[in-house]
């Protein structure tokens, strides 16, 4: 009986190892991932979807900047709710978050407006975002420098268990109507906290200590890390013209209006050095503050931008473009034998076909879950065969390999061409995602090792937002309402992850020359 704990030996089991908290959060992580991937994994069809197949008809454009502005907010807020969770404690963060998803989710099935479905989400947003830096903290608290290790490998495990069953209940429940999405996200949620209130205990922590952090002192933080006020404002300027100019400029129109943007701000920056400058912070100089890792974050948010597109365009393009014949065909005998085996003990399978198929084709949700599953099924295995390998060799690889996975969307519109590409693309995942985090921890200054990792979750922030912009204008250009040719943006996107990987490249020998003091 291997697993339980022998203490005489001085072995303890794998479950011993770690205190209740730890277990609670992981399986509170679970149903928070099912009710944000539940619905997350079919926005893009809800969005886009025909009104009379119960979707909201918006334009690609717009479901790019709706996705892109949630979840770029989604991982901005950790830093601010880690602050409030600190001064009030985790387990009222953990129910006050589960308060925020539950109606979130239930009012997402209301507005068939731009503004109207943006400003719920957003409030969806803000509920994950309450959680996410709780449960992390659980975690880390939860486990010590020998089990760290172990303790953040399951809790990566639980995230894709969790982003792996939600699609799942979703791509059912949808074949009824949409709203069941909605409720069963709600309900994922509403388990997240009832879990918190019964079974969650804080884990020990340094409350006093923790407490005395504010909300100034983040927003103050979060300003050192850029620069100062006036090179803060010219950076939120320049992501607030992207925005704005997918959705109310004519494309052509957002470079001049950056540009003018960038123009103003250095002119105004030469006069006030000219002059000397002031005490006030308009009349600083601007200076920029961590450059060493803000250029890491924007090359890592180059990864993530392409990234991205597995849940924000494929959904589409396996919509519009895909058809699953061959994959049909190939598992038809084995779902036969199932529905046959059901009919048997007298269940009526009359409408079974809904939870899978879609207008005659495989649900894209489906074959999209494969990335989950084989992140579940791969990821020991992969790390494993990787450990020797330095962090950046392994990251740049897992870009090269999802690389190949978008140029296998260019040449293949069949069902068996868009498995093998997504898992493709998972193996792509598995050596670059979790190497990404050690390597800012690498190359970070020793007394700066917190920051570093602090902020890390800015370049999956900047991802998201660029990838949905990246996203809504592309599909929307290149698909099926444009000039229909798919496949330039699977090279748009496969070129965007090799210029990633090249470019870090060459930042790594540029901090090797250059080392952290």
């Amino acid at each position: 009986m291997s697993n339980i704990a022998d203490t005489s030996a001085g072995k303890v089991s794998l479950w011993r190892s770690f205190p209740a908290a730890f277990w609670v959060a992981n399986g509170m992580e679970i149903f928070e991932r099912m009710g944000w991937y539940g619905f997350y994994a079919v926005s893009s069809l809800y969005l886009t979807g025909a009104v009379i197949d119960g979707g909201l008809g918006f334009s690609s454009d717009d479901r790019g900047v709706i996705q892109g502005l949630a979840t770029f907010f989604l991982y901005l807020f950790p830093a601010l709710f880690g602050a409030l969770a600190d001064r009030y404690g985790f387990r009222r963060m953990f129910v006050a978050a589960s308060m925020v998803m539950v109606p979130g989710y239930l009012l997402l099935s209301i507005p068939n407006s731009f503004w109207g479905f943006l400003g719920v989400y957003f409030l969806v947003a803000v509920g994950h975002g309450m959680f996410k830096p709780v449960v992390i903290s659980t975690v880390a608290k939860s486990t010590t420098e020998k089990t760290g290790s172990m303790g953040f490998g399951i809790f990566y495990m639980m995230v894709n268990i969790g982003g792996f069953l939600g699609p799942i209940v979703a791509g059912i429940v949808r074949g009824w109507d949409w709203k069941y999405v909605f409720y069963a996200s709600a309900g994922w949620s509403l388990l997240v906290g009832v879990v918190a209130l019964i079974f969650y205990k804080e884990p020990p922590r340094d409350e006093k200590a923790e407490a005395n952090r504010s909300l100034s002192d983040v927003f103050s933080g979060m300003i050192a890390v850029v620069g100062n006020a006036r090179f803060f404002i010219l950076v939120t300027g320049v992501l607030t013209i992207m925005v704005v100019g997918s959705k109310w400029l004519d494309f052509k129109l957002v470079l001049p209006v950056a540009a003018g943007w960038l123009a103003l701000n250095y002119l105004w920056d030469f006069l006030c050095r000219a002059t000397g400058g002031g005490e006030a912070w308009f009349r600083q100089p601007m200076r920029v503050g961590e450059g060493r890792y803000l250029t890491f974050l924007l090359l890592m948010a180059g990864f993530w931008t392409s990234f991205n597109q597995i849940f924000m365009t494929l959904p589409e393009y396996i919509r519009d473009y895909t058809n699953t014949a061959d994959l049909i065909a190939s598992l038809g005998p084995a779902a036969g034998w199932v529905t046959n085996v059901a009919g048997g003990l007298g269940i009526d399978t009359s409408e079974w076909g809904k939870a899978v198929l879609d207008h005659g084709q495989v649900k894209p949700e489906h074959l999209i879950n494969l990335n989950a599953f084989g992140i579940i099924v791969g990821q020991v295995a992969i790390s494993y065969l990787s450990r020797k390998l330095p962090a950046l060799t392994t990251m740049i690889l897992g870009t090269l390999i999802t690389v190949l996975s978008f140029l296998l969307f260019v040449f293949g519109h069949g069902g068996w061409m868009i498995v093998i590409a997504v898992l493709v693309f998972s193996v792509g995942e598995m050596l670059a995602s979790p190497k990404s985090k050690e390597y800012a921890g690498r190359i970070a200054p020793p007394g700066k090792v917190g920051m570093y990792m602090g902020y890390f979750y800015w370049c999956v922030a900047l991802g998201n937002l660029f990838g949905g912009l990246l996203s809504g204008v592309t599909y929307q250009y290149f698909g099926p309402k444009g000039i229909d040719k798919p496949g330039l943006m699977w090279l748009i996107f496969a070129a965007l992850a090799l210029v990633s990987a090249i470019l870090l490249g060459v930042y790594n020998r540029w901090v090797q020359r250059n080392p952290a003091r």
